[in-house]
């Protein structure tokens, strides 16, 4: 008998959890969802719309074994924890369990793990609760708005264009792309100029004549300008100012991955599969131990322990002078306090001393996330910001620089933020300079800049499209789906992005928009908090939602199939590229009244001539499970077949066939121990 069984959804986690939990506990793993909604019912939805939505769950295939061994594990358990991972989807997976399991109410906690260190592991054991079905029905709602969405439209698409999906976060991400681009298309830029005044040690750029602001807008005004100058100079102004420069709020699931996108290069879909890494568990040699918090988190909150130890270390490490205080900002209305922002676990494990037990990747993305935790909590960065004002017959030209006076938080945070001094010289007012140039350069406005992953994501966080969590699996989708391709770090919608989107505004522009879908989250975030019915929402979307799919299906116009340029060579109709459920393939255009469909020849990649029929050729092939092997084409009356690289000889002492292997020709035959030299 298992005394207390915990059922988590990383393996990884489970071993590390056990570690700290004792033999009174077993801990196993779901291994994430063990169950989704069928795909049977009107339009394969696994939904019935007629009855309240109601949901038909049928275990994911791969997890049916799974789900017997933890019915077993259940069994002979006399108290189960349900500790799924502490957000909507893990309070999801935990309803599924509680459901599939049939766990009883008094032999049941719900427990939430958000560091996975022995501490907190074990504290968090002592504040188990039940689970939040408030949480659940709002991302069963969410589930159910993507699969009728998704679905739905995926099949307009499908049909009526080259598009093989669509979403209702991921087309209005697709929208933002596209309609960047359209802004880029039609930007007009205009000309304008500068001048600016070199000096030994510094340059100055006019921006003002008398009291008003100066544009110049070709040449002519330039060098009409240029005419009024001189060489000599007057200190009009010197200003000096000391300013603050305050560090950053630790990292939340936006932050951190725009930042690892900008400063780290890091994909979002990479950044949040090291931090999860990070966070479930890295083994340091004396103990296994979670070196992050929970990386799915909207709160920029720290734990009064965790601001109190690092005080204490940026006080002995430092100096109290480094020592700054909490940064305090609102955190939106759907964020639980329970969480935290994203942080190390201890500051006292120092990014230095884990290197050798992350890879080079966690490490960097480690370093990212404890500097910034860090440096939150440091004092002010102090400057000295100097502004010049030089005058020139009425025309004004400024100059600013700064001087560090103290670093403050960019003593540890200096790697990740830019930091130029410019240092100005010491003037008087009213002192005269003589300038070595003035010269004027010429200058274009420029268009909108395409979306990077990291300003993608910054926008769906402004827009409050979608949720943090989910970016990187949306932007992962329409990379894969080829509605965008990523040149040099940016988004470039391909023909079938624009396509896509242009389908979807001609018949769906209610819905698909920023407005329609960051309303949704609100009203997601509303069910949530228990202050919205979910089947009053999903009511109120699927009403208006379904008539303009219907539409949709019957006056959206079908895409013409691209031709070949070939004919068919049964009735002379020009070939067509045609979509089918195993990709694209060629066939008449004349269909249905000619079925022709041209074979595909494919290309043999050829090793060398058979050494045992000498007909065929040796040809690279492959296995069922993609495992690479070596044939003759002339298959099945020659049956050679070797999984090494064969050449076109025959061993002289057994007359099997030989192969390269190691930079040598060695007998296939296990037995035979002929090997040449090349």
């Amino acid at each position: 008998m298992t005394k207390n069984l915990v059922i988590v959804e990383s393996p990884s986690k489970s071993k590390t959890i056990e570690k700290y939990l004792g033999s009174d506990y077993k801990v196993v793993s779901s291994k994430g969802h063990i169950r989704d909604l069928a795909t049977t019912g009107k339009y394969g939805l696994g939904i019935d719309v007629e009855k309240n939505f109601e949901v038909n769950y049928i275990p994911i295939s791969l997890k049916k074994k799974i789900i017997s061994e933890l019915k077993k594990e259940v069994k002979d358990a006399d108290f189960v924890y349900l500790a799924t991972d502490p957000d909507r989807e893990g309070e999801a997976i935990s309803w599924h369990l509680y459901d599939v399991l049939k766990l009883k109410e008094n032999n049941y906690n719900r427990v939430l793990f958000y560091e996975i260190t022995k501490d907190k592991v074990l504290e968090s054991m002592k504040k188990t609760t039940k689970i939040d079905f408030n949480l659940v029905k709002s991302q069963e709602t969410r589930r159910i708005l993507d699969r009728i969405i998704g679905f739905r439209l995926s099949k307009l698409m499908q049909s009526k264009t080259e598009g093989k999906s669509a979403g209702r976060v991921q087309s209005v991400a697709l929208k933002l792309i596209v309609d960047r681009e359209r802004e880029i298309e039609a930007f007009v830029p205009e000309e304008y100029w500068s001048i600016t005044a070199n000096f030994e040690s510094f340059e100055a750029d006019i921006f003002q004549y008398k009291n008003e602001k100066l544009e110049i807008k070709n040449l002519d005004e330039a060098n009409n300008i240029l005419s009024k100058l001189g060489n000599k100079f007057v200190v009009d102004s010197v200003e000096t100012k000391e300013k603050k420069k305050s560090s950053k709020y630790p990292f939340i699931t936006s932050t951190l991955q725009q930042e690892a996108s900008n400063k780290l290069g890091f994909p979002a879909k990479k950044t949040m599969s090291l931090a999860q890494k990070l966070y479930e568990g890295i083994d340091i040699g004396s103990e296994t131990v979670g070196l992050i918090t929970y990386m799915r988190t909207d709160s920029i909150r720290l734990s009064d322990e965790f601001v109190t130890s690092t005080f204490a270390y940026i006080g002995s490490k430092y100096g109290k002078e480094y020592m700054g205080y909490p940064k305090v900002g609102k955190n939106s209305d759907n964020v639980q306090d329970a969480h935290e922002a994203i942080r190390p676990t201890s500051i006292n494990r120092k990014p230095e001393d884990m290197k050798e037990f992350l890879s080079p990747d966690e490490y960097k993305l480690y370093r990212f996330i404890y500097y910034r935790a860090l440096s939150s909590l440091m004092a002010d960065a102090k400057v000295n910001q100097t502004t010049l004002i030089l005058d020139n017959n009425d025309y004004k030209f400024k100059s600013t620089g700064q001087v560090l006076l103290f670093d403050g938080y960019l003593k540890v945070y200096i790697d990740y933020e830019s930091s130029e001094e410019k240092i100005l010289p010491k003037l008087d007012n009213n002192q005269e300079l003589i300038s070595n140039s003035i010269n004027p350069e010429q200058h274009f406005t420029n268009p909108p800049a395409r979306y990077t992953e990291a300003k993608l994501i910054k926008e769906m966080e402004d827009l409050g499209i979608g949720r943090p969590s989910t970016y990187a699996t949306v932007i992962d989708t329409i990379k894969t789906r080829g509605y965008v391709n990523l040149t040099d770090k940016k988004f470039f919608p391909t023909d079938v992005g624009f396509e896509i989107t242009d389908k979807l505004q001609e018949f769906f522009s209610d819905i698909i928009n920023v407005e329609y879908t960051a309303n949704m989250e609100e009203d997601l975030d509303k069910i949530a908090l228990d202050k919205e019915d979910n089947i009053k929402v999903l009511r109120s979307f699927y009403d208006s939602f379904e008539p303009l799919v219907k539409n949709a299906f019957d006056k959206m116009e079908k895409k013409a199939p691209t031709e070949t340029g070939e004919l068919c060579p049964l009735c002379g109709s020009p070939l067509v590229i045609r979509k089918g459920r195993y990709g694209n393939f060629t066939a008449c255009g004349n269909y249905p009244e000619c079925k022709y469909i041209k074979k595909v020849i494919k290309e043999e990649n050829i090793v060398c001539d058979c050494p045992i029929c000498k007909v065929g050729k040796m040809v690279e092939k492959k296995t069922k499970r993609g495992k690479v092997f070596y044939g003759c084409n002339n298959y099945p009356k020659c049956k050679t077949a070797t999984w090494d690289l064969p050449v076109n000889e025959l061993c002289s002492t057994c007359n099997s066939i030989m192969i390269m292997k190691d930079n040598k020709k060695e007998c296939s035959n296990k037995d035979c121990s002929t090997v040449e030299k090349i």
